[in-house]
């Protein structure tokens, strides 16, 4: 009879074990508080951790060689599941992940393709085309702004979508873009996001969109110190400028992150796409910028946003052929 209660008490504990572990959170470059992509990323699991009393793990990187040893870490650590915030995850992520199979990871913003892996991304182009629907309705000057971080596939499906918008908004908008950089420094330069917003300024742009990371700090400032409207992105940063920041490109990180903790390890694995119609993408209305969004601004863009969802607006993906039809880069 003894054997048999230790069986049961030893029976129960590995079913404790396996049926909770740690899950853990790695940022990309730029840190936890870029008040962007990784700190939608932080919010999701923080607010999933106040929800359930619960601990997870984090790290913040210093360097695209420390990707590999961070996910190698956390999975010999035995946490599960393991997410990972930005594209620049994929690769060692498809080295690591074949050697852990009873690990679940989830990577943001690019595809994996194994068993033990959700890959989610994001219709970037869909709310950058409404954000970008509201700059051309706000702009005073006829033109308006984008400044990317990397320049990669990526940031150039935003600067697109949001070309796009702009030009289906008002006829004859002309549309400024620049990009930061071409390395991963480019996520984490304020001041040269803020030379780059002094230049568009030069050139009429009366409205800016930032999707540069932590970059996007220097474009906000600057365009708030030179009273013109900017546009947050990923997460809401209409805060930072209360009546000079338009609006914010919303790309729910924080949704996605918070999902997989939910999940555990039952987290499950495949291709996963947040858009407009799950809400996986949108733009931000609040006390701070109620009073820059006229209700015909906003009528415009709630209708665009249902056609889109019906398909009777197709917005251009960049990532998918490298073409921007409405810009030129």
């Amino acid at each position: 009879m003894k054997k048999l209660a230790t069986s049961i008490a030893l029976a129960l504990s590995l079913a404790s074990t396996t049926a909770f572990a740690e899950p853990a959170v790695l940022y990309d470059l730029g840190g936890k508080f870029d008040k962007s992509f990784n700190e939608s990323a932080y919010n999701g699991a923080k607010r999933w951790a106040d929800e359930t009393g619960e601990k997870f793990a984090e790290v913040e990187i210093q360097s695209d060689a420390q990707r590999e040893q961070a996910i190698r870490r956390f999975a010999e650590a035995g946490k599960n599941p393991i997410v990972m915030a930005g594209f620049s995850w994929a690769t060692p992520l498809g080295e690591v992940a074949k050697d852990y199979p009873d690990t679940k990871f989830s990577i943001i913003d690019m595809v994996v393709d194994a068993p033990n892996i959700k890959s989610t991304v994001f219709a970037a182009e869909q709310g950058s085309y409404l954000v970008g629907m509201l700059a051309a309705l706000a702009s005073k000057n006829g033109a308006v702004g984008f400044i990317g971080g990397m320049d990669i596939p990526l940031i150039r499906t935003f600067a697109c979508g949001y070309a796009q918008g702009a030009k289906d908004a008002k006829e004859g908008m002309k549309v400024v873009s620049n990009m930061t950089g071409t390395t991963p420094s480019a996520w984490n330069d304020p001041v040269k996001g803020s030379e780059l917003t002094l230049a568009q300024i030069s050139q009429d742009v009366d409205v800016v969109f930032a999707a540069a990371g932590a970059t996007g700090v220097g474009v906000l400032q600057t365009a708030a110190d030179k009273d013109i409207l900017s546009i947050g992105v990923d997460a809401n940063q209409n805060y930072l400028h209360p009546g000079k920041v338009l609006t914010s490109m919303l790309k729910r990180v924080d949704n996605a992150v918070y999902n997989s903790f939910k999940a555990g390890v039952d987290l499950e694995t495949g291709f996963n796409q947040m858009d407009l119609s799950n809400e996986g993408v949108g733009y931000a209305l609040d006390e701070h910028n109620e009073a820059l969004i006229t209700d015909e601004m906003k009528a415009a863009v709630e209708a665009a946003k249902a056609k889109i969802i019906a398909g009777d607006i197709k917005v251009h993906n960049y990532s998918s052929d490298e073409s921007c039809p409405s810009y030129e880069f």
